[in-house]
């Protein structure tokens, strides 16, 4: 009785282990031999480094080709939101400007209606004139009132022109920014569709790379990042092939190709950098 709740006990831990850490494990013991002796569990260990940092490298190529199936759709997105956001500026500034001009227009408009009022003062006044220098000094000032209301005329013809081409800058801008919210909203579908498709499988390849990153130790897991992100095909862990680098396709001393077949420790390219594993590891994970 003791022994059958003991198997029950045991079969639920298992069934409570992550499936996918368990096939992640299954993943790096599969291509081992265990063995008894410190000197092996050294190398099995480095052998288990380079498996699980090669099989993490196919998982994020996989990411990055489905990425690449997006194309530049994300950044032209991106563009045209950015154009959106400068022309509704644009189109701002000019409306501020418009009133502006509006706003003066009626000053010039009020200062002539008021040189007009000042005018028949005056012309009243020369009715009533003692002598002919009242006389004159009246008739200099509307003089000078009527060549306000010739400046304000002229100033009201130009802001009424500025007026006319803020307007129709509006309108070039508007019909700019009407075409681009109509190729964001189809680029914005496109890209929807796109990620509908791919977000699934890119969730599930996302979900084993972070289950094959907590197998590698930060230091290295570190400089497998900084690799990838400088390297222009994000590869950052390669296979020999052909007595040369995977990578950077630099030939490799037979010396340093027998180093990386004996997985005693963590080979790089000395040209590229990259993390070198040989074909053979390679080809045990790929099948």
């Amino acid at each position: 009785m003791a022994k059958s709740t003991s198997k029950a006990k045991a079969a639920t831990e298992n069934e409570s282990v992550n499936p996918q850490e368990t096939e992640v494990q299954s993943h790096i013991s599969a291509h081992v031999s265990l063995s008894q002796s410190d000197v092996e569990e050294t190398e099995i260990s480095i052998e288990k480094k380079l498996i699980a940092l090669y099989s993490l490298q196919q998982i994020d190529s996989q990411i990055d080709k489905i990425k690449i199936i997006r194309g530049e759709l994300p950044l032209e997105v991106e563009d045209l939101e950015d154009e959106i956001i400068g022309l509704e500026t644009r189109i701002d500034n000019y409306i501020q400007e418009i009133e502006a001009l509006k706003v003066s227009v009626k000053e010039k408009e009020a200062q002539i209606k008021d040189s007009h009022l000042q005018i028949k003062r005056y012309e009243e006044q020369q009715m009533n004139v003692r002598n002919n220098r009242e006389y004159d000094s009246l008739s200099k000032e509307i003089e000078f009132q009527n060549l306000e209301i010739a400046l304000a005329e002229k100033r009201i013809k130009e802001f009424t022109h500025l007026l006319s081409l803020k307007n129709e800058e509006i309108d070039a801008a508007q019909k700019v920014l009407d075409e681009r919210k109509n190729d964001l909203e189809i680029k914005k579908s496109e890209l929807a569709d796109i990620v509908s498709e791919t977000e699934k499988e890119e969730n599930s390849l996302q979900s084993k790379s972070e289950e094959y990153q907590r197998y590698i130790e930060e230091r290295l897991l570190t400089a497998y990042k900084r690799i990838r992100k400088n390297a222009r095909n994000g590869l950052a862990v390669v296979s020999v092939e052909r007595d040369a680098c995977g990578g950077c396709f630099s030939a490799i001393p037979p010396q340093r190709q027998l180093d990386i077949r004996m997985h005693k420790k963590i080979i790089v390219c000395e040209y590229c950098g990259r993390i070198l594993v040989d074909h053979g590891l390679a080809s045990s994970v790929n099948h």
